[in-house]
């Protein structure tokens, strides 16, 4: 093994013991992020006004796949939309 190989080595190993204690509080953070993102694009859809529907309505179909796992891990077992059933 050469040294510069040694020294990657160490500064990955170093690197992972900075973050890896904040790792579950950022994933959580960004999970978090993630959900509001969602409940503002297909809020106009779960019929909450949204006053950005014209900015966010172009959105929907790129977060369609997602929208599943979405509602599941808001606790709602079936689609709330009635046009567009994903389960």
């Amino acid at each position: 093994m050469s040294i510069k190989n040694k020294i990657r080595s160490f500064l990955d190993g170093l690197d992972e013991f900075y973050h890896a204690p904040y790792r579950q509080t950022l994933s959580r953070a960004y999970r978090d992020e993630q959900d509001l993102f969602m409940l503002i694009v297909f809020a106009e859809s779960l019929g909450v006004p949204n006053s950005m529907t014209y900015y966010t309505l172009e959105l929907q179909p790129l977060l369609m796949e997602e929208f599943h796992e979405w509602h599941l891990r808001m606790g709602m077992e079936h689609s709330p939309m009635d046009r567009f059933g994903c389960c």
